[in-house]
């Protein structure tokens, strides 16, 4: 090519400054292209032998830098090589500003999108809905928040607009709309709190005052219970976490405790093996762990036996059949040892002429 066609001009540069600037921006281009694709490669074979979840995220926001950014930087540091006017200069740099928050944008979504598709591994074994759709929610809001923020940083840095201003009239809006619907975000913020504290889930059979049911959903407001009695009942998440909750389900054993009393005139050998008497019945259910039994105390009309068990197992109809299969063997080991309950009963003296030293007994009223 002859000297005088390089040093010709041609929108305000030389032929040979623009060729320069072409050569500069197609090596930076084919440079970043095969950086892009060792790092993906390399690090991506690393990241598959290790267990944690960084060096996955890094391969990640590698993979999704996009080839159009890379040869728009590239042509920005090509054009970087030759002289223009000032006004053409801030074109290509608010350009390359956002290409710049556009790619930084995808990098914020794509790590967002990476956690909350490895938090959902975990929890879509376990079937855990209302874990599975409150993540994807906030993984949403949070993409939706991360645009809005790029987008405020563009109109500042890129077109000198004031969002000073801006953010402020939407700070005063927000603190508005927060005072009025104060109830729902408390609502929203207990449903978030359900989901990583994990205080129940969905299916656990939960007690919160007089209410004792099967979790059905948990939603972003509300939590509906279905009752032992067959009724639906909604309570808001608020007022759920409020109350003294009792998961039932992570029960994993049952405490019992259960009286019997016996009438006075029992001989104090035969009181002696009561105890006994009861840890042989209590032992012989399985699964059951016996704690004691003992001679408590005395009543108004009765010696109290006070006698503790374990049912070893949270399911509340075993439960009861083992009560019910202690209950009717102590009837009749009790009916074959001669031992007597007894009942609410008070003994009355009358003293007088005729009736000096007679003792009625009566039986106490009950309701």
């Amino acid at each position: 090519m002859p000297l005088d066609l390089l040093h010709r001009q041609f929108l305000y540069n030389p032929i040979q400054s623009w060729l320069t600037g072409a050569a500069t921006a197609a090596v930076f281009f084919v440079f970043a292209l095969l950086l892009r694709h060792v790092l993906v490669s390399r690090l991506g074979a690393l990241a598959a032998r290790t267990t944690n979840q960084i060096d996955d995220m890094i391969v990640e926001l590698i993979r999704e830098t996009r080839k159009w950014v890379l040869l728009v930087v590239a042509l920005f540091a090509g054009f970087a090589q030759l002289e223009m006017s000032a006004r053409a200069a801030t074109y290509f740099q608010s350009i390359a500003k956002l290409v710049v928050l556009w790619q930084a944008a995808v990098w914020g979504a794509a790590a967002v999108g990476f956690w909350v598709k490895h938090y959902l591994e975990h929890r879509t074994a376990t079937h855990d809905r209302a874990s599975i759709a409150m993540v994807t929610a906030m993984g949403v809001g949070a993409k939706v928040i991360l645009w809005i923020m790029i987008g405020l940083t563009a109109l500042q840095t890129v077109f000198g607009l004031a969002v000073a201003p801006l953010i402020t009239g939407l700070g005063v809006g927000g603190i508005a709309l927060a005072l009025a619907v104060q109830n729902v975000l408390g609502d929203i913020l207990a449903a978030l709190a359900i989901v990583f504290d994990k205080p129940f889930d969905v299916g656990d059979t939960i007690g919160v005052d007089t209410i004792t049911g099967v979790v059905e959903h948990i939603g972003l407001k509300t939590t509906r219970i279905r009752s032992v009695n067959g009724e639906q009942v909604i309570v808001g998440n608020a007022d759920l976490l409020k109350s003294k909750l009792r998961n039932l389900r992570r029960m994993h054993q049952r405490r019992v405790v259960f009286n019997l009393d016996v009438t006075f005139n029992t001989p104090p050998e035969l009181l002696t093996r009561i105890p006994k008497i009861v840890e042989q019945i209590v032992t012989s259910q399985k699964p059951v762990q016996f704690d004691r039994s003992h001679v408590a105390s005395f009543g108004e009309s009765s010696v109290r036996i006070e006698n503790v068990y374990y049912v070893l197992d949270p399911d509340y109809k075993k439960f009861m059949d083992i009560q019910q299969a202690i209950n009717l063997e102590i009837l009749r080991r009790f009916a074959s040892e001669n031992v007597s309950f007894a009942f609410p009963s008070r003994t009355v003296y009358h003293e007088g002429p005729l009736a000096k030293d007679v003792a009625i007994t009566q039986p106490t009223e009950q309701s």
